[in-house]
């Protein structure tokens, strides 16, 4: 059985450096295509996931969208999720070209100001709590953010297969990010912020250690993390989110205004209040470009045994 399992490990990553060498031999019009080709792939395959995909949607937009639109929402939330892992490879390529940060500033017209407006926001605040949705190309961030000088240090969750965790992480780190593994992350995002750096953190999937707001009209189990750090350094939540325009490697941006902690007589009601206010900001640009948000993930689950996630604090 171990040795299967090993098998189908070393098959998944030998597949996935095989498209990655042939991503980075095509043209961008190329990569396009055989991404919608895939992600059509996907969302005929994997049935269990386009289910999740479609009731989300449905739930998201109740009676503002027809059948035939939600089905083709999910449609391209396939083939947006395949176009964002081939996007960072043909990213990682720019980056390391001399001119990448001239190159980065032609990827779209604000991409330039908003990535300078996080800029002076980090500055001006000694280190803040950035966080994003996975919607559009959520990994291009914490790449461009390095060309601006923003010291980042990004919370992610390593994937099962070793060999893929490792190409992945290979692919992050050698943009300048710093990596916190997800479990156990919370000394290491303190020590972060009280050094003046700044955070990355993707707070919109479901979680056991919870707390319950409203997410698309519905309550959803969200991380309180990004909130209770704002409240214990005093420091502003900012939402950022990058999505596409037509084609590959053509964005556009969104820096939301700071969230700042503010005078609380509760302090669990304030760290509410910051997550709600976190949770509309990214329903607001998801609504724009529903195609290019994550909707395969089980956002609105419910847990039996529901953890209160504040009493780590």
């Amino acid at each position: 059985m171990k040795k299967k399992r090993k098998f189908i490990i070393l098959l998944e990553y030998a597949a996935i450096s095989s498209g990655v060498f042939l991503v980075t031999l095509l043209p961008t019009v190329a990569v396009k295509r055989l991404s919608d080709l895939l992600g059509d792939l996907f969302y005929g395959l994997f049935r269990s996931r386009r289910e999740i995909a479609i009731s989300n949607i449905r739930h998201a937009f109740k009676n503002e969208k027809k059948d035939y639109d939600i089905r083709m929402i999910a449609r391209g939330c396939c083939r947006s999720f395949i176009l964002t892992a081939f996007d960072i490879i043909k990213f990682r390529r720019i980056y390391r070209r001399p001119d990448a940060l001239h190159t980065l500033r032609k990827m779209g017209n604000n991409i330039d100001r908003l990535l300078q407006r996080a800029k002076d926001i980090h500055d001006k605040t000694n280190g803040c709590i950035f966080v994003s949705p996975h919607f559009g190309n959520w990994e291009v961030l914490p790449h461009a953010s390095s060309l601006y000088g923003i010291p980042l240090s990004v919370v992610v969750r390593p994937m099962d297969n070793p060999y893929l965790e490792k190409l992945i992480y290979q692919n992050r780190v050698s943009t300048g990010q710093a990596i916190i593994p997800e479990k156990n992350a919370l000394f290491i995002l303190h020590r972060t912020l009280n050094r003046g750096k700044s955070i990355g953190i993707l707070p919109d999937q479901s979680t056991i250690k919870g707390i319950s707001v409203d997410f698309f009209g519905r309550k959803a189990s969200t991380t309180p993390v990004p909130a209770m750090l704002a409240v214990s350094h005093n420091r502003p939540v900012v939402v950022v989110a990058c999505y596409r325009k037509e084609g590959s490697l053509n964005y556009d941006g969104f820096v939301s205004d700071p969230i700042w902690p503010g005078a609380f007589t509760s302090y669990k009601g304030e760290i509410i209040r910051i997550t709600n206010a976190i949770n509309a900001e990214m329903e607001s640009i998801i609504r724009r470009y529903p195609e290019q948000y994550l909707w395969v993930h089980k956002r609105w689950k419910v847990y039996e045994d529901q953890r209160e996630a504040m009493s780590s604090f």
